[in-house]
């Protein structure tokens, strides 16, 4: 970035070597406000991080994280020294996230952002029945699984890569299709979809096989149908370390053996 930053706004999760971490930061720099702070600095792993990463959702405040967590994909290395400088060369990154609208047969319709991905799964024993639209025409009339996902290029690293899903570079205009374990048709591996599109999934035989959807963190039950577009109203802004860029991770991953 190249930018002189001196204003920080110190974030932990609740585990104890976060919340040290944090004191010894706030030691060092100090702790400005929310509203004056120049850069918000996340301690923990890559929750805490989705967590804050919706908080300050068009807020134009960047997050800049550091691995006190388990999980640290989206987190640079922590270190305490020279903390202005790694931030002013670090890297810039503009996050887009999806807009899950869920149907239910009792309900109102439940909004809800993800960063990482739009995902639905069996909730019974019985395998998952959905039918997938993209823009109002239907490319596939039954994937029998446990479940669909629609993610985000920022979440392709995620559950998506766990369901064998592509990795996506972060600015990409890509969003991934992954299924997860699909029994018929059970070659399908899925498909890459332009960012642009409106992916609706809807659930047949709801009663009597029923299925959760979930955004991120939050989960909506027995759900009838699900819609997935593109937020483009919303943004957020997060910083890597040039050493730890995004572009750099996602080489690494597909290089694993």
């Amino acid at each position: 970035m190249s930018q002189s930053f001196t204003r920080f706004h110190f974030l932990c999760s609740g585990i104890d070597h976060a919340t040290e971490a944090k004191r010894k930061l706030i030691r060092l720099y100090g702790q400005s406000s929310l509203e004056d702070a120049d850069v918000i600095v996340v301690l923990g792993g890559d929750g805490t991080m989705l967590q804050n990463l919706r908080e300050f959702m068009n807020t134009d405040k960047p997050l800049y994280g550091m691995n006190r967590g388990s999980v640290g994909f989206l987190m640079n290395e922590y270190k305490i020294k020279d903390l202005p400088e790694r931030i002013a060369n670090a890297q810039l990154e503009t996050i887009k996230p999806l807009r899950m609208i869920a149907e239910t047969v009792d309900s109102d319709p439940v909004e809800a952002l993800a960063i990482n991905e739009v995902a639905l799964f069996r909730q019974s024993y019985q395998a998952a029945k959905i039918r997938i639209s993209i823009d109002e025409h239907v490319r596939l009339e039954e994937l029998v699984c446990d479940g669909v996902m629609v993610a985000t290029a920022a979440g392709s690293t995620a559950y998506n890569l766990s369901a064998q899903g592509p990795i996506l570079p972060l600015e990409a205009p890509l969003l991934a299709l992954t299924p997860v374990s699909p029994f018929r048709p059970r070659r399908w591996g899925g498909a890459l979809l332009p960012e642009t599109v409106t992916v609706k999934l809807d659930i047949l035989e709801t009663e009597k096989r029923p299925v959760n959807a979930v955004a991120d963190n939050i989960e909506v039950k027995s759900v009838t149908s699900v819609t997935v577009r593109e937020d483009k109203n919303s943004r957020v802004k997060i910083l890597f370390d040039p050493s730890h860029s995004w572009n750099e991770r996602i080489l690494t991953e597909q290089f694993r053996h």
